[in-house]
């Protein structure tokens, strides 16, 4: 009865670092504002509180699982623990955005163990008969973080101010470190493993590199990706691959076994995670942009929307962790990502310019089935695709799936709502009649460099203050926001494809465990 206790105790103190990890890769966007205005910052540096933590983050989650394989999960989840909340101190006490952004990528370090040896954990701890219901749980506590960062972000923001997203973790990791050190059980250890260094170096550097190449593209809008910037990280992290692939063949003890990778069902479960990342992780950006910049919801309020999407994963996530085990990870998985990509194109086919909640309202609701439908079957079909002493590569390599895909994700459909909105602009504002040409090209350059994040509050500051005497002013409002509406179109657009390629994918390589004699 004890050890029946204890089980479900480790899934609630994993679940809640698990949504203190991934909650602070969303949460911060909501404070930024304030922040800036504490430091007086400019956008590159406002930019890296965020991407300094995601940065690290990416960087260390196979490391820490090969650390946890060696000495012990528990020790090294406990430490990450510890990390992270001194991190979040740290963070929370930072004097200035150069300190934040060292802090911030010092917490991604305990954020990756966290959420990476968590995973291992559960499987390791629940029989097979209960690990989908167990595995559901820890993905709907993902879900929820992704989707509610901003609702929590923003209440905390307005109560507290920006600081306290950043120390309500401290109280949280205190809780969740007493818990870890009664009920979680210490792992078998690799008494005789070596930590392959080189492939840890080449591993570490490759995922670094390609994440800080998607980072320059989204910090940069006008790098094209031939740019020097952009081709020499993505080049250099090719090579480091290929370098890592070259040592991982040769070593007794590789930081990762590649046979892994010849099973169908763990391809497919990571080319879902990618994605599910790319798509609706990464859309959530600029669903929050459209909510907040150009429908005039607060940060709070726009929170609350997105609870429509998360709030499916409380009920949801654990029924589909049940429901996966009667009907199989690879129909789950197709069928959930093909009703996310129903959501998709359903809002796309909705939403115009001026926006409205009604609008949004039957996507985020097929989109919030599709999220907490999806993540435990793809959880579970990776996690159990490979023998018991590679659980642990296993849960690292699919977290970073996720993370590279929501980094791949962000640049990518920024990059095609720039393309519509700058498209739409162009076009619609040489349209307009009884103006002169040169408030015209005015106009037009004080609109690309405010870019599609402008929004309503463009047209309330002082930059386009001189202009609000011209005629046909209102007009250019118009034009802005059907331009935003052209940038969404390509989001969505790309969203669904995203979605529709991990459905036929998952369809395609997942293939369903068959049952024992013992399981039925």
């Amino acid at each position: 009865m004890i050890q029946s206790k204890r089980k479900w105790w480790v899934l609630v103190t994993v679940s809640l670092t698990v949504f203190m990890a991934m909650l602070d890769i969303t949460i911060v966007n909501v404070a930024l504002p304030d922040i800036q205005q504490a430091f007086s910052s400019n956008f590159s540096n406002l930019q890296w509180v965020l991407n300094a933590y995601t940065l690290v983050y990416a960087a260390m989650l196979l490391p820490v699982s090969k650390l946890g394989d060696i000495i012990g999960r528990k020790k090294v989840f406990l430490l990450g623990l510890g990390i992270f909340m001194i991190g979040s101190l740290t963070s929370g006490l930072a004097n200035s955005d150069t300190w934040l952004n060292i802090f911030r990528g010092f917490q991604g370090i305990g954020g990756a163990a966290m959420m990476s040896l968590s995973l291992t954990i559960v499987t390791s701890s629940f029989p097979e008969k209960q690990r989908g219901l167990a595995l559901g749980i820890w993905s709907s506590a993902v879900g929820l973080a992704i989707a509610g960062g901003p609702l929590i972000g923003g209440a905390l923001v307005d109560a507290f101010g920006w600081r306290s997203i950043f120390l309500v973790n401290i109280p949280v990791a205190i809780v969740a470190i007493l818990l870890g050190m009664f009920v979680i059980k210490e792992s078998e250890t690799n008494r005789n493993g070596k930590i392959d260094i080189w492939g840890l170096i080449f591993s570490t550097a490759m995922i670094f590199t390609m994440i800080l190449a998607f980072i320059q593209k989204s910090v940069n809008g006008d790098y094209a990706w031939t740019d020097w910037h952009i081709l020499s990280l993505l080049g250099l992290s090719l090579i480091l691959l290929i370098a890592f692939i070259v040592t991982e063949r040769k070593v007794e003890q590789p930081m990762i076994e590649l046979s892994i990778f010849k099973n169908w069902t763990f391809n497919g479960a990571n080319i879902a995670a990618f994605v599910l990342g790319a798509g609706l992780y990464g859309g959530f950006t600029y669903l929050t942009i459209l909510m907040q910049n150009y429908m005039g919801y607060s940060a709070f309020d726009t929170g609350a929307k997105m609870l429509l999407i998360s709030g499916f994963t409380i009920v949801l996530g654990p029924i589909a962790g049940i429901i996966s085990g009667k009907i199989g990870n690879r129909w789950l998985v197709s069928g959930a990502l093909f009703i996310g990509a129903i959501g998709i194109f359903v809002m796309r086919y909705m939403i115009k310019a001026p926006f409205e909640w009604s609008y949004l309202m039957p996507g985020f609701i097929l989109l919030g089935i599709s999220n907490a439908l999806v993540n435990p079957p793809i959880t579970t079909a990776a996690m159990s695709s490979v023998d018991k002493e590679y659980v642990g590569m296993a849960s690292g390599i699919l977290n970073v799936f996720r993370q590279l895909g929501i980094s791949f994700g962000v640049v990518l459909l920024g990059i095609k709502l720039t393309e519509g909105y700058n498209d739409s602009l162009n076009t619609n504002i040489m349209k307009v009649a009884n103006i002169p040409a040169e408030f015209r090209n005015q106009m037009l350059d004080v609109f690309h460099k405010a870019g599609a994040f402008g929004g309503s509050q463009l047209f309330d500051s002082k930059q386009v203050e001189v202009f609000k005497d011209v005629p046909a002013f209102d007009e250019m409002k118009t034009i802005v926001f059907n331009a935003f509406n052209a940038g969404m179109q390509n989001v969505t657009l790309l969203i669904g494809i995203f979605l529709l390629i991990g459905t036929f994918a998952s369809a395609i390589l997942i293939k369903n465990k068959k049952k024992t004699q013992n399981e039925n």
